[in-house]
C-alpha cells in the first residue's frame, strides 16, 4: 500500500518546465565548470547536474542543452576537464554560466592541461575525462566520461547553487 501524502491546502502542479524548474531550485547541488577545447579556443559552462555514476570504472556525467554555446565543441571532443568550484569563486561560476560572456579572458586564470584540455586555476578539484557516450535526454544530451587523472586536492570549501544563486556552506 502506497502513503498518500498530506497536501493540506496546496494543489498539485502537473508536470512541465516551469514546475520541474522550481522543484530544483530547492535542491542544492554543488557547482563545476565544464571545459573543453574547440576549433575556436577553450570552451566551457557553469553545470550543476554533475553525477558521480561508478567507482570501477571512475565514471561520471552531467547535462548539457544541445542549444549551449559549448555543446558543438562538447559534441565532438574525446576529453573534457571537469573543475569542482569553491566557495571563493562565484564571479567564475557566474562568468562560465553567462551567454556570451568571454569566459577564458581576464580575469579567468587558466592553463592547457592533459589532452589540450583547458584547466582552470585554483579550484578546489579538477579531472579530465574521456568522453564514453553522449546520450539523448530531451533538449539536452547526458554526457557519460571516464576519469583519466585529476587533482583532488585545492584550498577551500564547496560553492553550492539554491533558489537560482550561488552560495557557500554556513556553519
Amino acid at each position: 500500500m502506497t502513503a498518500t501524502p498530506d497536501l493540506g491546502t496546496r494543489t498539485p502542479q502537473l508536470a512541465s518546465p516551469d514546475l520541474l524548474r522550481s522543484v530544483f531550485r530547492r535542491h542544492a547541488a554543488g557547482v563545476a565548470v565544464i571545459t573543453a577545447r574547440g576549433d575556436a579556443g577553450p570552451v566551457g559552462f557553469t553545470a550543476t547536474s554533475l553525477t558521480s555514476v561508478s567507482a570501477e570504472p571512475p565514471l561520471l556525467s552531467f547535462g548539457i542543452s544541445t542549444g549551449a554555446s559549448s555543446w558543438p565543441a562538447i559534441s565532438g571532443t574525446e576529453h573534457i576537464g571537469v573543475h569542482i568550484l569553491g566557495d571563493h569563486q562565484q564571479e567564475l561560476a557566474a562568468t562560465f554560466a553567462r551567454s556570451g560572456a568571454d569566459r577564458f579572458g581576464a580575469p579567468t586564470a587558466w592553463r592547457e592541461g592533459p589532452e589540450g584540455v583547458p584547466v582552470l586555476d585554483d579550484v578546489l578539484a579538477w579531472l579530465v575525462c574521456r568522453v564514453v557516450a553522449r546520450v539523448p535526454a530531451g533538449d539536452h544530451r547526458i554526457v557519460l566520461a571516464e576519469v583519466v587523472l585529476g587533482d583532488p586536492a585545492g584550498p577551500g570549501r564547496p560553492l553550492l547553487y539554491h533558489q537560482g544563486r550561488f552560495n557557500g556552506l554556513r556553519d
